[in-house]
């Protein structure tokens, strides 16, 4: 009998042939037998390309390549469910079909996964690429860490953990939880991060993991039945921030309800603090809409701390190219997120 992966790398793909090449192309475990990877094409114009493409990749490498094509356009939340439950590894790895894998680091987490078999979820650490190639670390803690299960990590974590890519949690404990409440949200993740780490230990691994690039991307959510009325494909419209942003309470008021927490209120402060790349998204539209854009949010209630007002006064002033590179700057500077 085959041995069972210790991962599964699990990649949500829709209309881009060329990123997810590059993305499997990255994949470097030393050992094919740790690793299997995972596709779900979700119904894209692009499907033809990418079969061809993935059928190419699969004669040419060790690694076992399970491709699958859903029926109908499932959007991200359902095809992340899609992955979970065609995947054999002990723990899915999400991927976005637009990023990839810092070099060597597959086999570094393989090796943590190995000794610490008793965790539920891992949080990585990134990079991530401006236009200009310029990098920005992702780094939360001074070391790797080690969090018990229970509130309080649930809530130290969960902003920390929106980010798709490299995204770390053990597949049998996610299971049951396969529900279709929070899809639209683009967040199913954090339900499922939320579910385990309030019953799990986890941990944070402090080494880069994924990298993403801004290189003109534009987003595609938003073709999908569950998404239509929230997203629009090709651009990110201030309805658009804000349907995002109130997925992430859609998840919290949920878990609130369902095991009698008061969570909300802490992750809403604590993204107010960390607030700087949802104020700057809407940015570059100029004033008006940028104005317009923190008017809604004030109304999300999500003006409660001193670095939100910060953010919004500096972006105002300097304009986002400026304020990007201060944060980035200063971030290397550090080496890691500040702690505020």
């Amino acid at each position: 009998m085959k041995k069972q992966s210790l991962i599964s790398i699990c990649i949500p793909s829709y209309n881009r042939p060329d990123t997810l090449i590059r993305l499997l192309k990255s994949i470097d475990a030393g050992d094919a037998k740790n690793v299997e990877i995972v596709i779900c094409e979700d119904k894209s114009p692009k499907r033809e390309e990418i079969r061809v493409a993935v059928e190419k990749f699969k004669k040419e490498t060790d690694y076992e390549v399970v491709y699958k094509e859903n029926k109908a356009n499932f959007g991200f939340d359902k095809n992340l469910r899609e992955l979970i439950k065609s995947a054999k590894g002990d723990w899915i790895i999400f991927m976005g079909d637009d990023d990839d894998f810092v070099p060597q680091s597959l086999d570094k987490l393989i090796n943590f996964l190995k000794q610490h078999p008793e965790l539920g979820y891992v949080l990585k650490s990134h990079l991530s690429y401006d236009e200009d190639k310029k990098a920005e670390k992702f780094r939360y803690y001074e070391t790797t860490k080690f969090f018990e299960s229970g509130l309080e990590n649930y809530v130290a974590l969960f902003r920390k953990s929106v980010f798709i890519s490299g995204f770390i949690i053990k597949r049998e404990l996610v299971l049951p939880y396969l529900i279709n409440e929070f899809d639209g949200t683009l967040l199913f993740q954090l339900y499922l991060l939320a579910e385990v780490v309030l019953k799990n230990p986890s941990a944070y691994f402090d080494e880069p993991l994924t990298r993403a690039y801004q290189e003109g991307i534009q987003p595609l959510f938003g073709t999908a039945e569950s998404e239509k009325k929230l997203y629009t494909p090709g651009t990110i419209t201030i309805e658009n921030s804000i349907n995002f942003l109130k997925g992430f309470f859609k998840i919290t008021e949920f878990i609130d309800k369902k095991y009698n927490l008061n969570s909300t209120a802490s992750i809403k402060k604590d993204m107010s603090k960390y607030f700087y790349p949802s104020l700057a998204i809407q940015r570059n539209k100029g004033i008006k809409v940028f104005l317009d854009y923190v008017k809604k949010l004030n109304q999300l209630g999500f003006n409660i701390t001193f670095y939100y007002y910060l953010y919004t006064i500096f972006l105002l002033l300097l304009g986002k190219r400026i304020c990007d590179n201060g944060i980035r700057i200063l971030k290397n500077i550090l080496g890691r997120t500040p702690k505020l």
